[in-house]
């Protein structure tokens, strides 16, 4: 397979990615009445940042807590996910999640949906 053929399954994989946390977040605007959003546009935007806050800023907020975490036996974990949530509420307009506690369980719902659609589309 040459270079191009590469770079277009990357990028093929990328979209589908994409569009796969963007039908994650509709799903879950639909479970939790506190997770809205305005449009379309503001719900593939909070699914990009989303993919970008969780390959960039998680995994510093991981290593900054690492001490915490280990205490907690990991369960820290649900909490950065939350926050990533919040952050990127915060961020993207035209997308809300109504605190900390609707953040809490639709990060788990999110996580938990991703992980079975990613399955189910043979991602690992």
């Amino acid at each position: 397979m040459d270079n191009a053929a590469i770079m277009l399954n990357g990028i093929y994989a990328f979209l589908a990615h994409w569009a796969l946390m963007t039908l994650v977040l509709w799903i879950t605007s639909h479970v939790f009445k506190g997770v809205t959003y305005t449009s379309a546009g503001a719900l593939w935007v909070a699914a990009l940042l989303l993919g970008l806050v969780n390959a960039v800023v998680r995994p510093i907020l991981i290593f900054l807590t690492l001490p915490l975490t280990l205490i907690t036996l990991g369960l820290f974990l649900l909490v950065i996910n939350a926050l990533m949530l919040m952050l990127v509420s915060a961020l993207v307009k035209g997308f809300k999640v109504n605190g900390f506690w609707t953040a809490f369980w639709a990060a788990i719902f999110i996580a938990i949906v991703s992980f079975i659609t990613n399955r189910l589309i043979g991602r690992p």
